[in-house]
């Protein structure tokens, strides 16, 4: 492990909302805090005092189980009160609106609320009009802060360091809110970052990213440090899909002949839900020696944690 940064002692913004703007110090303070939870998280006692008596509401518009269930974990291990809300159990099937409803638990006096939302900028909609602090767990194809810094603990980890490393990206970037989050904090961290995508998921602005791309997974792979692959987002392609799967998996699933263009001790990574056979093969994705998938899942609570302690103990 290299050695890490102390806090910088600054005052920290009332939302998380994107990594975009984000400074490397913030960064660093962030993944600092985060190392302290993860040995925690390891006891036998999980509890932590700090933040008894504060109230995070889980106000979720789309599925997930990673990412609420580890909001909830980070939550009630900083012994914090936790509602878990689902659009489609609450007043929202019935026609209110998304604010009517960000307002409502706000008049509660929630202190944090995780919001993941189908639409971009619902979230920062939502920051807007409330007094609690408000994180983005995810808002269309914008953002997904925390998962990029879950993704930047599990490689600093593993590679004791970000900075210098050739990471490469690889699966559907257009629709993808974890790529633009892991883009944004690359290239602040000074990773050389490739992204890796079939013309069709490809955005139609990457040239304005300025950051080198590819439609051929050998030749993206070259050399990687770091090869994170993406879920193919059936619910967002609009037209812009794929062939077929049988395709896709030829050409851009991970395997490995692929893996073999990258560097010897590359680390293999996802976010969830893996489509196995798709996105990677399962011999890759269970080999503990290449894959940190449930490294990811381990980091996320830790760095949930501290972003709760860096928002509301203050």
């Amino acid at each position: 492990m290299s050695q890490h940064r102390p806090h910088t002692g600054h005052a920290w913004p009332h939302h998380l909302l994107t990594i975009e703007g984000m400074a490397a110090a913030d960064i660093h303070t962030l993944l600092d805090t985060a190392e302290t939870y993860v040995a925690r998280n390891r006891a036998v006692d999980k509890k932590h005092k700090l933040l008894g008596g504060r109230t995070l509401i889980n106000l979720f518009f789309e599925n997930s189980t990673r990412t609420r269930t580890s909001f909830e974990l980070a939550g009630k291990r900083l012994s914090m009160d936790v509602i878990n809300i689902s659009a489609a159990t609450s007043s929202v099937g019935k026609g209110e609106t998304l604010l009517d409803t960000a307002m409502t638990l706000n008049a509660m006096q929630a202190d944090a609320i995780v919001v993941r939302h189908p639409h971009a900028g619902a979230v920062q909609l939502i920051a807007e009009k409330v007094d609690a602090c408000v994180i983005n767990a995810g808002d269309g194809a914008h953002e997904h802060p925390t998962q990029a810094l879950l993704d930047a603990l599990t490689i600093r980890r593993k590679k004791g360091r970000i900075e210098g490393l050739k990471v490469t990206i690889c699966g559907d970037i257009a629709n993808s809110r974890v790529a633009r989050s892991n883009i944004h904090l690359l290239k602040t961290m000074g990773a050389t970052v490739t992204l890796v995508a079939p013309p069709t998921l490809m955005p139609t602005a990457v040239d304005g990213f300025g950051i080198s791309h590819t439609t051929n997974m050998h030749d993206g792979l070259k050399d990687a440090d770091v090869v994170m692959m993406l879920r193919i987002q059936h619910e967002r392609m609009s037209g812009r899909g794929i062939a077929s799967v049988r395709d896709y998996f030829m050409n851009y699933g991970l395997n490995r002949e692929k893996l073999s263009r990258a560097a010897d001790d590359a680390l293999v990574m996802h976010p969830g839900p893996m489509n196995r056979g798709v996105e990677i093969d399962t011999d890759i994705a269970d080999d503990i020696a290449r894959s940190a998938v449930l490294d990811q899942v381990e980091m996320g609570v830790a760095v949930r944690q501290a972003v709760l302690e860096l928002l509301l103990s203050k």
